[in-house]
């Protein structure tokens, strides 16, 4: 039972991870409206907040799927598990932060690179989940 608790912190944090770059992405222009800054310089910090989390949430999910995970390859439907969490988090910020400014209505391209990430997100998770899985914590012996 403990492990399935794992593996859902785990599939949530996979979906934090996608969930705060998009709704920076998605809300660019409501935080260039609300703070008064440029589009610019909203751009500027949302892509160095993205990179920022996505170092920070790299390290953290490595760490929790060689620690926590213990080498299972059960711990690969994180994979699949993130899409039902992301899909609530998504549901709840829309509806307690619904769009009433027309001028807060994202770009069609923002949708395009949405699509792009979705698609490929599964891809990182895999990665990880595979480095996490293939490697051992035992030191190297010196000759």
């Amino acid at each position: 039972m403990k492990y399935f608790i794992k593996l859902n912190l785990v599939s949530i944090l996979y979906a934090l991870m996608i969930l705060i770059p998009f709704e920076l992405m998605i809300n660019v222009y409501r935080i260039s409206r609300m703070t008064g800054w440029n589009i610019g310089t909203a751009t500027a910090l949302s892509g160095v907040t993205t990179v920022i989390e996505f170092i920070f949430g790299t390290t953290l999910l490595f760490f929790l799927t060689t620690k926590w995970m213990k080498g299972r390859k059960s711990n690969f439907w994180t994979i699949i598990l993130w899409i039902p969490y992301f899909v609530l988090f998504i549901y709840i910020i829309a509806s307690l932060f619904s769009t009433t400014y027309g001028g807060d209505v994202p770009s069609p391209g923002t949708g395009l690179i949405a699509i792009g990430v979705l698609m490929a997100f599964p891809i990182y998770i895999l990665i990880i989940n595979f480095i996490g899985l293939t490697s051992d914590n035992k030191t190297i012996k010196t000759v």
